[in-house]
């Protein structure tokens, strides 16, 4: 079997699919570097420094549903080791904070708001610890260390994704080697669905926090890029390990020496101003709706996942012109993709099915069960779309069926001008879980989508004209 043909076999687990089809989420950094003035904190800041005057952290859900997020990750305990929720493991959290006279947990009040308001619930944690005097000294920190996760990870619902911060300061004394098998199984009994992310198996951070994708975004990749259940990474020992950020890490030309393969989908974390944690003089350093439009084309549309960074200053509260952006991004993005011309006024016909279970017109479906799968045989395969009557759209979206693998490698737009002759509007290869081709205002009664290059049957999930 050739390499390209084993990568065809592999498959996403179900809380991978889960996590992908969450699709945009928000990551709330807060904690004590707003009042101290420092995006990493060095553990000596006293936890009295923590007193938002007027938090209510509705008002961060509500910002990340207003802008189109289906979940919100909360920082939980960053580099400094400060916890956001009363824990009985240190001294360093809102139980010596004098907010709420030590009673306050932040962590409970955005899971119970993400609950009210329809999001999933993840949680930041990292396990560099620049407070805990048990760090560095081995087992002695892990249990520690475990300690936390175990609180988060019973005490606050369901949570749909742990991401695990894989940073060790090397400026301390002592560099604590994370027992990350340990951490790992403690996940998997406490919170089976939760999707490990940034280190661990389940996840693979793209590579920078800018946003930048490949053109390509294979979801499988050489088993070495990886990071297996028992924690350990195959890329230590492999002298062809890629880097997060090459080019190309899954078409045939990349794939052709390896022999193993892991579902291992990609996230891109980006801060919606230049940092992390809230800035008090930052007053330009936003992004616009535009460039966050951009931002959401080039990774949800290009089969990756968007984690936004969102940053409350010390009262509590998100800047206002952050929350008019976020705004108007979700307007935008329902403006944009919730009408599909395609199942709104459209008919659809394909160039074979395979049977009837796999008929066309599944494709316009939003039953993510219901899937387009052409004939064997058919070589070039195409759905093709047909409005009542002409209309413009300027985005078309590909959903492959990813429970059965990611196949597609080119395909191509057309549509039937007014002189009766198909003309190619956009083109692109690898689909995955979603495609977003945006291209120039097109006005059309007929649209097809070819399927040029594949390595294993195509099937698709679902195709809008927007």
């Amino acid at each position: 079997m050739k390499p390209y043909e084993k990568a065809a076999l592999v498959k996403p687990t179900e809380r991978q699919l889960n996590w992908q089809k969450t699709e945009f989420y928000a990551l709330i950094s807060y904690g004590l570097p707003p009042f101290t003035g420092k995006q990493y904190g060095d553990g000596f800041a006293p936890a009295t420094m923590f007193w938002p005057e007027d938090l209510n952290v509705e008002e961060w859900v509500l910002a990340a549903k207003s802008a189109g997020m289906k979940g919100l990750v909360l920082t939980c305990k960053h580099y400094d080791g400060f916890c956001l929720w009363p824990t009985a493991y240190t001294d360093y959290s809102l139980k010596y904070s004098n907010w709420k006279d030590g009673e306050g947990d932040i962590v409970k009040e955005v899971a119970d708001s993400c609950k009210k308001h329809g999001l999933k619930f993840g949680v930041y944690i990292a396990p560099w610890d620049r407070h805990e005097p048990s760090y560095g000294k081995g087992k002695e920190y892990d249990e520690f260390f475990m300690n936390l996760l175990r609180e988060l990870l019973t005490n606050y619902g369901d949570i749909f994704c742990v991401w695990l911060d894989a940073v060790c300061g090397s400026d301390e004394q002592h560099v604590q080697d994370y027992d990350w098998k340990s951490y790992y199984a403690l996940i998997r009994e406490l919170q089976p669905d939760a999707a490990i992310s940034f280190r661990g198996p389940d996840v693979r951070w793209i590579g920078n926090e800018r946003g930048v994708t490949r053109e390509s975004e294979w979801s499988v990749v050489p088993a070495h890029m990886g990071v297996r259940e028992d924690g350990t990474s195959p890329a230590a020992k492999s002298k062809k390990s890629k880097g997060f950020m090459d080019l190309d890490i899954g078409s045939r030309k990349a794939i052709k020496n390896e022999d193993e393969f892991i579902w291992y989908p990609a996230e891109c974390s980006v801060p919606i101003r230049d940092h992390w944690f809230h800035v008090a003089d930052d007053k330009y350093g936003i992004k616009t709706k535009d460039k966050l439009l951009k931002l959401y084309y080039n990774t949800v549309g290009g089969n990756a996942n968007l984690m936004l960074g969102l940053a409350p200053d010390k009262r509590g509260h998100l800047d206002e012109t952050d929350l008019q952006v976020l705004t108007a991004l979700g307007h935008d993005l329902k403006l944009y993709f919730g009408y599909n011309l395609a199942q709104r006024d459209g008919t659809v016909h394909a160039s074979s099915e395979y049977s009837k279970e796999f008929k066309a017109e599944n494709c316009i479906s939003d039953n993510e069960f219901l899937v387009w799968k052409p004939a064997d045989g058919d070589k070039k395969p195409y759905v093709e779309i047909e409005l009542n009557e002409a209309d413009l759209f300027d985005k078309v979206v590909i959903m492959e069926n990813i429970r059965n693998g990611q196949h597609i490698e080119e395909f191509e737009v057309t549509y039937l001008n007014e002189k009766g002759k198909w003309k190619k509007c956009a083109e692109g290869t690898v689909v995955g879980y979603k495609k977003i081709c945006c291209l120039k205002p097109t006005k059309a009664k007929k649209v097809r989508i070819t399927f040029t290059e594949y390595r294993a049957p195509v099937e698709i999930l679902q195709i809008s004209l927007n």
